[in-house]
């Protein structure tokens, strides 16, 4: 598949998320996707399916009653099925905001994502903010 329908299967599933879109979600995600956050807070882990992924994605959502949102700043992709979407990551939760920069690693195969691997700048505010 050419880079740029893999960047706009990445830009499709950042609006499916940041709309609460599930049929998009379910669409450019695989049903094996899988998805891996860093941390030590109850926000890190890997999630090893399409269902597991989507269920982190709400638990977000219900998390920051509906304020988190992943900006997206920048999209690299190269040839081999690899896009990198360069965001700002924010939301409001129990009194703390969160505005943190960070990347997924987006692995790509078909038209679908098969796996997304989040990095922040500043993990320790990642963390703070859901603990």
């Amino acid at each position: 598949m050419a880079t740029e329908e893999n960047a706009a299967v990445v830009r499709r599933a950042y609006e499916g998320f940041n709309t609460a879109d599930m049929d998009t979600l379910i669409e450019t995600f695989d049903e094996s996707a899988s998805w891996h956050t860093p941390g030590r807070g109850s926000f890190s882990g890997d999630r090893d399916n399409r269902d597991a992924t989507l269920a982190f994605f709400g638990r977000l959502g219900e998390e920051t009653g509906g304020t988190f949102r992943a900006t997206l700043r920048h999209l690299a992709e190269d040839d081999d099925g690899l896009v990198v979407g360069i965001q700002t990551s924010t939301g409001d939760r129990a009194g703390k905001h969160l505005e943190v920069g960070n990347c997924i690693v987006f692995e790509l195969k078909d038209g679908r994502i098969t796996d997304g691997r989040e990095h922040f700048e500043d993990l320790y505010a990642w963390d703070e903010f859901w603990s």
